[in-house]
């Protein structure tokens, strides 16, 4: 199989992580109608979304175990069947139990079944601009908020919440069944290391040992306030924007213009840690979503709305992907799925924070100041803490 083959699998990881969480997130789409449809309270219906996050974690951990003995093929095989499925049941949920456990566990497992494994596999097929790739197919995430979160909301306003999430249930099933088919493990597995490339100090290390590394440690603890610093404002950033007076469709629309911005912020992030190296890159980008996180305070206009967006877009989808770069140079390929689900689930546990706790603060305040505020501060934590990154690898040349 030729070595062209790798985009090939980048394509259909950004496909697969577009789809699963786009959907996922587009409960930010669902939220108003679903609360004055059924009644139910912003802060149950986002603990769907707190569900998620906390189940993707548990999710990502075993599929990325599953991954590192069985390949990439059979985990994305039952995240795409489980992902439909859990759409179809959530959109016809007569009660909030069963829509919390049906979106919100189901969903989040579905949805952990693409990202870790398709990372962990990108990053076996590159040696070279590994960044990049591993930026691009995270991209999908990006381009999410541009397709899924439109149609959801196109569908809400022609049909009802019930019929649209019912639609984007089978959609998923129509796009990822056939994407599974494209996925294969590279033809020869990626050594972990190579004679111009760094050597892995963790390379040699069992699961337990490198849970427990200093490495390992920083990477989770950063990752997890990172995450817990934007999911609030990611997810109520619509209801926040209705709330300042910005008519639904183009609430909805600043979303998608984060969506977008996240997409080139995943480019240039993952070009400039490829070339500058990925720590001081990552922690320029976090001292960055501190700032854009507390200037949401100040805005109340439209415009003032899309200029953050670009920025925050930008900086929290630059990121996201830098993680498991950092994870592969730390730990090597052995045992990349176990280690980065493991720091996936710590950083699902920060975004399972965010949500609920952004529909609490509404329910007592009836506004999101306090839930910028907090977030600055848990954001500026993240920078902090990436600041005692260890050193990565040195380049090493293997002996003639």
């Amino acid at each position: 199989m030729s070595l062209s083959y790798r985009w090939v699998i980048v394509a259909a990881g950004a496909l697969m992580t577009c789809v699963a969480l786009g959907a996922m997130f587009s409960l930010a789409i669902f939220l108003e109608p679903m609360a004055l449809d059924t009644g139910w309270s912003r802060a149950g219906i986002s603990s769907a979304m707190t569900l998620n996050f906390l189940v993707m974690g548990l999710g990502g951990f075993a599929w990325g175990a599953i991954y590192d003995r069985l390949g990439a093929r059979p985990v994305v095989l039952a995240g795409a069947v489980l992902l439909g499925l859990a759409l179809v049941v959530a959109s016809r949920a007569g009660s909030l139990l069963v829509f919390q456990l049906s979106y919100g566990v189901i969903v989040g497992l579905a949805a952990s079944a693409f990202f870790t494994p398709m990372i962990a596999l990108t990053t076996a097929w590159f040696d070279t601009n590994r960044s990049l790739a591993v930026s691009l197919v995270s991209a999908g995430m990006g381009v999410a908020p541009m397709t899924i979160s439109p149609f959801a909301q196109w569908l809400i306003t022609a049909y009802d919440w019930r019929t649209a999430m019912f639609d984007i249930g089978v959609m998923a099933w129509v796009l990822l069944l056939p994407a599974v088919l494209l996925v294969r493990q590279p033809p020869v597995p990626a050594a972990d290391t190579d004679a111009s490339g760094p050597v892995a100090e963790g390379a040699g290390m069992s699961v337990r040992q490198a849970l427990l590394s200093p490495q390992f440690i920083v990477l989770g603890l950063t990752f997890l306030a990172c995450c817990a610093a934007h999911s609030g404002p990611i997810f109520h950033m619509v209801s926040y924007a209705m709330l300042c007076g910005v008519a639904p469709m183009a609430a909805v629309s600043i979303y998608s213009v984060e969506g977008l911005a996240g997409l080139g912020g995943r480019l240039l992030y993952g070009v400039l840690a490829d070339r500058l190296g990925v720590k001081p890159v990552l922690i320029a980008g976090l001292a960055i979503q501190v700032v854009v996180i507390a200037a949401y305070l100040a805005v109340s206009q439209l415009g003032q709305f899309y200029t953050l967006a670009v920025i925050f877009g930008a900086t929290y989808g630059g990121v996201m992907p830098l993680y498991a770069v950092l994870a592969r140079e730390y730990f090597g390929q052995r045992i990349l799925g176990t280690v980065f689900g493991a720091a996936t689930m710590l950083s699902s546990i920060g975004m399972a924070f965010g949500p609920l706790a952004g529909g609490m603060v509404f329910d007592a305040y009836a506004n999101y100041s306090w839930l910028f505020i907090g977030s600055a501060l848990v954001g500026l934590g993240a920078a902090g803490i990436a600041i005692a990154f260890p050193p990565l690898p040195r380049k090493e040349l293997r002996p003639a």
